[in-house]
């Protein structure tokens, strides 16, 4: 394998066994719910068990039908990211953008691990319809709107509210880093220029 490809998929190889093995270990030491929570950071940091069917954070879309959809179209994703991280270095374009597509990438392995084969490994579901486990919960601030704010008013209020994993994070991270440095991940010239004095030239 070229150096180039060496860093950024290794990586994401990294992530993706280190998102596995705390999953693995959340499944086989933990409660499902409020019960069975590890408070790392007191009442604001915490391992709290939940598994769910569909996409980040909790986020999920209806019924059998749209668990198999999800899974499909995740699947589909990764190999369209996988070409495009595949097409990134090749072109040389900026190892910052690279890094981040790759743990993008990461990411989305490590919840399709889950959704795909999670069902059939832990007896519960079939092919495709596993449930993501997730496990990190930082309630940082809670409190109540007030009651003259419009909608939610007097409802509970908890900053960060959904529970994610570490495949989560990784794709928070990517997406978020390449929208901040998007001006410097897409210079306007050649992406050969774009590498200077860089490891990823070498053969």
């Amino acid at each position: 394998m070229k150096a180039a490809y060496t860093k950024p998929f290794l990586t994401a190889a990294f992530i993706i066994l280190l998102d596995q093995i705390i999953k693995i270990w959340v499944k086989t030491h933990m409660i499902p719910g409020e019960a069975g929570e590890i408070h790392l950071l007191g009442n604001r940091g915490m391992l709290h068990y939940i598994e769910n069917n569909g996409m980040a954070f909790g986020m999920e879309l209806g019924g059998d039908f749209g668990k198999l959809a999800l899974t499909i179209f995740r699947i589909v994703a990764v190999v369209g990211i996988g070409f495009a991280l595949v097409h990134l270095i090749k072109h040389k374009y900026h190892r910052g953008l690279i890094m981040m597509v790759a743990l993008i990438l990461a990411g989305a392995v490590g919840n399709i691990i889950d959704s795909t084969f999670y069902g059939v490994i832990y007896h519960y579901a079939g092919w495709f319809h596993g449930r993501v486990v997730d496990m990190f919960y930082f309630p940082l601030i809670t409190g109540h709107f007030p009651n003259w704010f419009p909608i939610w008013k007097g409802e509970e209020f908890i900053f960060f509210r959904p529970v994610f994993n570490l495949a989560d994070a990784a794709i928070s991270i990517g997406v978020i880093m390449i929208l901040i440095n998007q001006k410097r991940y897409f210079k306007h010239e050649t992406p050969e220029t774009s590498y200077p004095n860089s490891e990823m030239v070498e053969e």
